[in-house]
């Protein structure tokens, strides 16, 4: 009893401090786990190059440039040209898998070619490392020339998640030491009425997110569950570009499946039924997605 009695204080003396070493080594090791994944993803951009490269030269155009690749979001690139070109959709599929064999984190990819005048999808596959899982249709047909963005979403591996993990990690032991040290509790910011109510104002519309229905004047234009799910999005940041990516996410990616142009067809739809006030549009902003558009 005595032994434990002499132990006790000491425990509690080192305790911060131990916490502080735990939290510094989860830090240091978060971070030396990054570096290997930094080179992959700077080889990962020159691999992208090079498609743009051969689909430029497929096109018989061996001047123009590849412009410089973007990272439009998480594990997504964009692959954009200087001038007009036209493509072989077999080719671009052949080519993305010779290519991207080399990239030892993009085993599960989708493809998603773009118009730059209104970010339609113009073609579109996806690559899985299970073969029998592949989507690619459309083939053998030669696309007529324009201008195009080439869209290509990696699906995320255990390596690229173990950077928040980690982080994760080292935000609840930095917040543990927090509230030893500190006591502590900083209140949590109430949400919006909207969002709990599930109703919004849209100029002069109300939008009720419950029971899907765009109303003005007494007039009332019912909303499928889909195009509720896409409105919503957009009712909570209005006046804001949405990415493509994060609506293609949102909505689809729990059902599985992601095709490019479901999306296109539920906002000519939402346009069509926001009529109703000629001050509140969905707009397209190139290069990036769209922005539901309230004038005062």
């Amino acid at each position: 009893m005595l032994v434990e009695r002499k132990l006790l204080p000491i425990k509690r003396k080192y305790m911060g401090g131990l916490l502080i070493l735990l939290f510094i080594s989860i830090i240091f090791v978060a971070f030396s786990m990054t570096g290997n994944n930094d080179f992959d993803f700077a080889r990962r951009e020159v691999l992208l190059r090079r498609i743009g490269h051969e689909i430029l030269l497929q096109s018989h155009d061996s001047t123009s440039r590849v412009l410089p690749i973007k990272k439009i979001a998480e594990n997504e690139y964009q692959i954009s040209f200087e001038n007009a070109f036209t493509f072989q959709p077999d080719f671009l599929v052949k080519t993305t898998q010779r290519l991207l064999a080399k990239d030892p984190l993009a085993s599960d990819y989708v493809v998603n070619v773009l118009n730059c005048a209104n970010a339609s999808v113009a073609y579109g596959y996806a690559i899985s490392k299970n073969k029998k899982d592949d989507i690619v249709a459309c083939i053998g047909r030669m696309q007529p020339i324009a201008c195009y963005m080439i869209n290509i979403k990696f699906k995320s591996t255990g390596i690229t998640t173990a950077k928040p993990a980690y982080f994760l990690g080292s935000l609840l032991s930095l917040a543990f030491i927090g509230f030893l040290f500190l006591r502590s509790v900083k209140p949590q910011k109430a949400l919006p009425g909207s969002q709990l109510t599930g109703m919004f104002t849209l100029g002069s519309m109300s939008f009720d997110a419950e029971a899907r229905k765009l109303m003005m004047n007494g007039k009332t234009i019912e909303l499928t569950r889909t195009e509720t799910r896409v409105l919503r999005i957009f009712a909570l940041s209005p006046n804001e570009a949405i990415e493509r990516s994060r609506l293609q996410k949102e909505i689809w990616e729990d059902e599985g499946v992601i095709v490019g142009r479901s999306l296109d067809m539920f906002i000519s739809k939402l346009r069509k039924k926001l009529e109703l006030d000629p001050n509140v549009k969905i707009v397209v902003i190139r290069g990036k997605g769209y922005k539901l558009e309230i004038s005062a």
